[in-house]
């Protein structure tokens, strides 16, 4: 300590003192700005592939699920031959399902509620199917058991499967606004310690201009000019990256969240639709006045028109506009045809109402597939909204975590030959 002082009393030691100094800021401003991008980065990266990519896969497991219950229910109603078509959407549902739960379930962590959704998955969706395949045989045979099978099978998806995919899916799309939260983040450390950094080197030049009288100083005009390009390509990068991610979220993410939910409305109203006809009133809901099928269709319907609407506000272009404005144009058709069928199916005309609701024209079974085609064109294009976006917001923060600790240690050696140059004066 009292060396220190000594030199500090002396121009040579004070120079020294300010060198070194001059060179710890400049490789910490460089070493901050590598770790706090570093983080944002890594946050950025994990919003483009893992959170959001888990987020769509927990959204197909609960669409193929509910999928593959519209299609057991539209084969059952279909007869003893059921058509080769819906068998296979319903094979291609449960495969789907199966192979996304291996999938998530590597990219889990064991301990958390979302591996306790997958197990619970993993667990009732083998009963389910067992379930179904004993409605098929009793349904083969004429047998009225099929139609209790297939309504216990639909109870366990109700209650069990979906239920658990949901929580799965609010659980990944909260991580994936978690990440998209830390990637977002301003690195007020690094743009403040940048800021003083600067302001060292030039209150560094002007003591040297007041005591020499010479304009520059090189060393010290390098490391300024390492420091500033840190400083800029910092502030710009992250100022992109979090423009880029903040698009992704608004015009990608809201937009996929809503149109999932769209979805699956729609294929819940479908499954409740077609198991209206395969009940014929035998369940009803708890006040015991209604139709239990015909409620729950109601109510689905309900909240897919309201997705509609939010989805159309969000939609930034035509060509997200396009495929939602198609859909809300099915639903209403939909509606009518319904209404058509249960009117018919209420005269005591069942077969007459099953043609309306399963036939391949002009059927209730038509608009379903309309609107279903429509939300997947939708759900593609603002996927690749998302993707392009988040992917640029990524891409903008690349490479700054290492430029900023090269430039850092290039400024450092810089002052420190600036202030040398000053020192070799005293010699």
């Amino acid at each position: 300590m009292a060396r220190l002082r000594a030199a500090a009393t002396t121009e040579p030691g004070r120079l020294r003192i300010l060198g070194a100094v001059l060179a710890v800021l400049v490789v910490a401003f460089g070493a901050v700005t590598a770790l706090e991008v570093s983080d944002r980065a890594a946050a950025a990266d994990d919003v483009v592939s893992r959170s959001q990519p888990l987020s769509a896969d927990a959204a197909d497991i609960y669409r193929s699920l509910a999928d593959a219950d519209t299609a057991a229910a539209s084969g059952f109603l279909a007869g003893a031959q059921e058509p080769a078509g819906v068998r296979e959407r319903y094979e291609q549902d449960i495969t789907t399902a199966s192979r996304l739960l291996i999938k998530a379930a590597a990219s889990t962590d064991s301990s958390s509620q979302s591996a306790r959704d997958i197990a619970t998955l993993n667990e009732h969706l083998p009963r389910y199917t067992g379930l179904i395949e004993r409605a098929r045989a009793a349904n083969r045979q004429g047998l009225p058991l099929g139609g209790a099978y297939l309504r216990y099978a639909n109870q366990q998806m109700s209650t069990q499967l979906l239920p658990a995919a949901e929580r799965l899916y609010e659980a990944e799309t909260a991580r994936l606004d978690r990440d998209d939260r830390d990637a977002r983040v301003w690195p007020f450390l690094s743009l403040g310690l940048g800021v003083a950094v600067l302001a060292a080197l030039l209150w560094a030049q002007r003591r040297s201009y007041l005591r020499t009288n010479r304009v520059f100083n090189q060393g010290l005009l390098a490391a300024t000019a390492a420091s500033t390009v840190v400083l800029l390509w910092l502030a710009v990068g992250h100022t992109v990256a979090r423009a880029q991610l903040n698009e992704a979220k608004v015009h990608g993410q809201n937009s996929l969240k809503v149109l999932n939910e769209a979805r699956i409305n729609s294929l819940k109203a479908r499954a409740n639709e077609n198991l209206t006809l395969v009940a014929r009133g035998a369940v009803l809901t708890a006040d015991g006045k209604s139709d239990k099928y015909e409620t729950d269709y109601g109510t689905g319907m309900g909240r897919l028109t309201t997705a509609l609407e939010e989805a159309d506000r969000l939609a930034d272009d035509s060509a997200g506009d396009e495929p939602v404005s198609v859909a809300a144009r099915a639903v209403a058709e939909w509606k009518k045809r319904h209404k058509d069928a249960r009117d018919t199916d209420n005269s005591g005309d069942y077969k007459g109402a099953l043609a309306k609701v399963i036939g391949p024209e002009n059927s209730t079974g038509e608009s379903f597939d309309d609107v279903d085609a429509a939300l997947e064109k939708a759900l593609d294009h603002e996927q690749g909204e998302f993707t392009r976006a988040a992917e640029d917001g990524r891409g903008a923060l690349t490479g700054l975590p290492v430029g900023a600790g090269a430039l850092a240690m290039v400024g450092a050696a810089a002052a420190i030959m600036g202030i040398n140059r000053r020192l070799s004066e005293y010699r």
